[in-house]
C-alpha cells in the first residue's frame, strides 16, 4: 500500500497541470482513481502529502477546500532550485580555489631541504630543552617568591578565621556560665574543648 502511494504521488500532481483547473476534495476523489489509479480512499492523504510538499496549491472559499497545481508555479520553482543550485556551485567552487591558492601558498617557502630538515631537527631539540627547563622550574615552584607570598595571605586568612571561631566559642561559653552557672571545666567537657584551648598567635 505504501508502495503504490509513493507512487501515485508522483504522477497525482500532473492530473491539476494537464487540466489546469481547481478542484475540490471529492472532485478528485471521482477523477483520481481513474485517472491515475489512486484509490478514492487514499486521495486525501496523498493530496495532503502533496500540498505539505507545496507542489499543489489548496485555499479555503467559503465552506470548501480547493485545489490547484498550475504548470507556470511548477517551472517557477525549479528556476528558481536551479538558481539557488547554481549559486551555492559558483560559492563552492569560489571556496575551494581560495583553499586550494591557501594551500599553494602555505607550500612556498617548505620544500623538503637539508636547511629545512635541520632547522626543523633543530626546533624539536629546542622544544624539548623547553619542556626540560619547564619540568626543572615546576620542581621548585614552592619557593617561588609569589607562591610563597600566596601560602603566606592564605595562612593569615586562615589564622583570622580560627580566631573568630575561638573568640565565638568564649562567648558561648561565658552565656552558658551566667545562665546556667556552668564551671569553665564541666563545659571543656561536654563539648570537647581542649584544655589549652586558646587564640592562635
Amino acid at each position: 500500500m505504501c508502495e503504490i502511494i509513493i507512487v501515485n504521488v508522483c504522477l497525482f500532481p500532473s492530473l491539476p497541470h494537464q487540466q489546469k483547473d481547481v478542484f475540490q476534495l471529492k472532485d478528485l476523489e471521482k477523477i483520481a482513481p481513474k485517472e491515475k489509479g489512486i484509490t478514492s480512499m487514499s486521495v486525501k492523504e496523498v493530496l495532503q502529502s502533496l500540498v505539505d510538499d507545496g507542489m499543489v496549491d489548496t485555499d479555503r472559499i467559503g465552506t470548501s477546500n480547493y485545489f490547484w497545481a498550475f504548470p507556470s508555479k511548477a517551472l517557477h520553482a525549479r528556476r528558481r532550485k536551479l538558481q539557488e543550485l547554481q549559486n551555492q556551485f559558483s560559492e563552492y567552487c569560489q571556496k575551494k580555489k581560495t583553499l586550494e591558492d591557501g594551500i599553494a601558498n602555505s607550500k612556498i617557502g617548505r620544500q623538503d631541504t637539508a636547511e629545512r630538515a635541520a632547522l626543523i631537527k633543530e626546533l624539536a631539540a629546542l622544544r624539548q630543552r623547553k619542556d626540560q627547563l619547564k619540568a626543572e622550574i615546576d620542581k621548585y615552584k614552592e619557593c617561588d617568591p609569589d607562591v610563597v607570598e600566596e601560602t603566606r595571605q592564605a595562612n593569615k586568612i586562615a589564622k583570622e578565621a580560627a580566631n573568630r571561631w575561638t573568640d565565638n566559642i568564649f562567648a558561648v561559653k561565658s552565656w552558658a556560665k551566667r545562665k546556667f552557672g556552668f564551671e569553665d571545666s564541666k563545659i571543656d567537657k561536654t563539648f570537647g574543648i581542649p584544655e589549652d584551648f586558646d587564640y592562635i598567635d
